[in-house]
């Protein structure tokens, strides 16, 4: 069983959508995924609707602190923002470790179908970036 860890500022977002790929990429196989932050905030209802336009149900995800982790012995700690890379705890791990900064999608401002779009263009990289994760680290 490969444990992976999904980092990002308060999991409510680009962490919960990164998790949610990487169940549905690695379909079954000996993968267990988490997802925290630094903080938390709560799954983020667009980012579970926009989830869900892919048919992904992340609504039952809860927002969960690293500190939570720490006695898991993690494979792979992907952290999905800047902010997670810098102010993460020391995390004793022997994990490989990667990084992507993906753009806050909470953080978008506009009409309704603007902010949808932008939470849209964010899960498209984030399904991207998992999937090449997946075939490149989690296929047998």
């Amino acid at each position: 069983m490969k444990n992976v860890l999904v980092l990002c500022t308060g999991n409510s977002c680009r962490s919960q959508i990164a998790h949610g790929y990487l169940e549905y990429f690695t379909d079954g196989r000996q993968v267990k995924v988490y997802s925290a932050g630094v903080e938390t905030h709560g799954v983020n209802p667009k980012a579970i609707a926009t989830m869900q336009e892919d048919n992904i149900d992340i609504s039952y995800h809860t927002s969960n602190n690293i500190e939570e982790y720490f006695a898991v012995e993690f494979d792979f700690v992907i952290t999905v923002c800047d902010i997670a890379k810098e102010a993460c705890p020391y995390f004793p791990t022997k994990a490989k470790k990667y990084h992507y900064n993906f753009p806050d999608p909470a953080k978008a401002k506009g009409t309704d179908e603007e902010v949808k779009e932008k939470f849209r263009a964010v899960r498209q990289l984030i399904r991207d970036y998992c999937e090449e994760f997946v075939t490149e680290n989690l296929t047998a």
